[in-house]
Formats: structure tokens, sequence, C-alpha cells
């Protein structure tokens, strides 16, 4: 579990690495074979956990801003903070697809900074794709990072970068002409070469409409369940906050209450001295001979006699 790649967690033999998820598969399950399954992950622990559960994708999203730094938006995070979360998770997805967020203020200014900075996210953050929030403003800028040999996964809907501007986060898409806009959007980022497209907070049959009309997979987060792929924070779909009930996440665990409870019985045993027990100690090296202490050796004079000129008369 917590050895390098391709090596039993025991140090036995080597295991065979599982055919890691690709570009080209994503792409493919567009015309046929199962939903798309990505998760968030931020760590390597998770990111192994998550990976053997089957996740297709794993996205190392600026979400890591509110739910490990506590922030209230994502607009904090930093391309190096999102680089040290990615190498993290690289080396726990030996299966899972890696993406990882472009943060606010990294790609805004021109197409030019978006392909730097993705260029940063691949070679700094062991990513094997980025994401990038926006709709036609932004497709020049996946047309870039694409040509470059960057593959780009879009994402538009409910912007979290975008948050003040959307006053809050709140449903998008809502009305003809907000709903017209995002198919305009989608359709661009198809255009410009994006290999899918994340649909967030929109209405489930404007979330298909816009699945009908581009050629590359779309992946649903409060988007309804005609898309062709899901994606949900690992901490909501784990059930870590007993506060916090996103209505799009369904909690497939409640882990949260579970540490809760593992901690307070770990804290009544320390209390209680039961553990560790004898099961969670080495073996005691038994009683010991201790041998009485050696005589101090005799002084030794050093010098031995008194030199004439040192005499006194």
């Amino acid at each position: 579990m917590y050895g390098p790649k391709g090596q039993s967690s025991g140090g036995g033999r080597p295991t065979a690495a599982p055919k890691k998820v690709t570009v080209p598969d994503i792409r493919a399950r567009k015309a046929g074979g199962p939903p798309i399954a990505m998760v968030t992950a931020y760590d390597f622990t998770m990111a192994r956990l998550l990976d053997e559960g089957g996740a297709d994708m794993l996205l190392v999203g600026d979400s890591l801003g509110m739910v490990v730094q506590g922030h209230t938006t994502t607009l904090p995070v930093t391309i190096e903070e999102i680089c040290y979360h990615g190498r993290a998770v690289a080396r726990g997805a030996r299966r899972a697809h890696v993406v990882g967020d472009l943060p606010f203020m990294s790609f805004q200014l021109s197409p030019v900074q978006a392909l730097e900075s993705a260029g940063r996210l691949m070679k700094d953050g062991a990513f094997e794709s980025v994401k990038i929030e926006g709709g036609e403003e932004v497709a020049e800028h996946v047309r870039r990072i694409v040509t470059a040999g960057i593959p780009v996964c879009a994402h538009i809907g409910l912007t979290p970068q975008s948050v003040h501007a959307m006053g809050g986060f709140k449903v998008q898409g809502k009305g003809e002409d907000a709903a017209a806009r995002l198919v305009r959007d989608a359709q661009a980022l198809d255009e410009a070469g994006a290999y899918a497209i994340v649909l967030e907070a929109i209405p489930p049959d404007l979330a298909e409409e816009i699945t009908a009309a581009v050629s590359v997979p779309t992946i649903g987060i409060g988007a309804g369940a005609g898309c062709d792929g899901q994606v949900l924070v690992c901490y909501d779909m784990l059930g870590m906050y007993p506060d916090l009930r996103p209505r799009f996440a369904k909690r497939f665990a409640e882990v949260g209450e579970q540490i809760m409870a593992a901690t307070r019985a770990y804290v009544e045993e320390v209390q209680a001295r039961t553990f560790p027990g004898a099961e969670h100690s080495f073996k005691p090296n038994g009683p010991r001979r201790i041998s009485p202490p050696a005589e101090p050796a005799a002084a030794t004079a050093v010098l031995e006699e008194i030199p004439p000129h040192w005499q006194t008369h």
C-alpha cells in the first residue's frame, strides 16, 4: 500500500501495473463504454485508495484551497501548490488519469500565459493533462495549449474562480439566453481541442443538450445523470464534513463520523493506558545482567621527577 509503484507493500515480488487510463481512452467513452468516474485527490494515500477503488480520473482541483487549506474560495491557490499536490497524487495513481487545475490568474492574461502555466503543471506537477475554467473567452487558450501537445479538460457552468462575478456558488444556465451561451461555450471548447468538458451546477436538461452538441465527453457535477461521466470532491463523496451537505453530492460513506469515533476511542485508551498492549509492542530485551562498576585506575604521575629548577630552597 505505501511502497513505490509496482511493488507490493510487504516488500515481496513486484505487482503488475494496471493499464493506465489515457486521453484517447477518455475520448473513446463518448462512443461507448461505462460513464467516466472522476474524483478529486490531493495526496498520495487518498490517490492510491481512490485509484485502487477504480476511479478513472483523479483531479487535483483548486478546490484544495477550500477543503485542504480552509479558505472560503479557490482564489488563493497558486501554481506551486497545485504542483506540490500533483506530484503526491501522481505517485499514488497507477491506473487513473491525473489532471491538474490551472488556478486563478495563471491563464487569464493571455493564451501565452496559459500555455506557460500549463507547461509548468506538466513539468513540475507530474500531470497528464490540465483543466481550465471558462467558455468562448478561453477557446484560444485551449487551442494554444493543445497545439503544444498538452491535453486540456474544459470547465463551464459554475466556474468557482468567477464566484464573485456570479454572486456566489449558484446554478448557471437558467433561462434561454444563459443556456444558449453555455451551449456556444461548449461547442467553442470542443472545436478548440478540449478532450472533455466539465459541466458544473447547470439544469440537467441543459447538460443533456450540451452533451449531444459536442463530440467529446461531458463530466457532470450537479448537472444530472445525462452526462458522459461524473465528478465529485472526494471529501464530499466520503462524508467528511458533518455540517456541509451539497445538494449534488451523494455521501457514499460517513468517513468523518468514523474518524471522530476512532479518535475518541484512541484518546480513551491512551488515557487509560490500555494502548499500546503487548500485541502492539516489540519483544522486550528480558532481564539484563548489570556488571558492577570497575575500580578506578590508579593515578599516573604526569612528571616522574620534579625538575631541579622547579624545586624551592
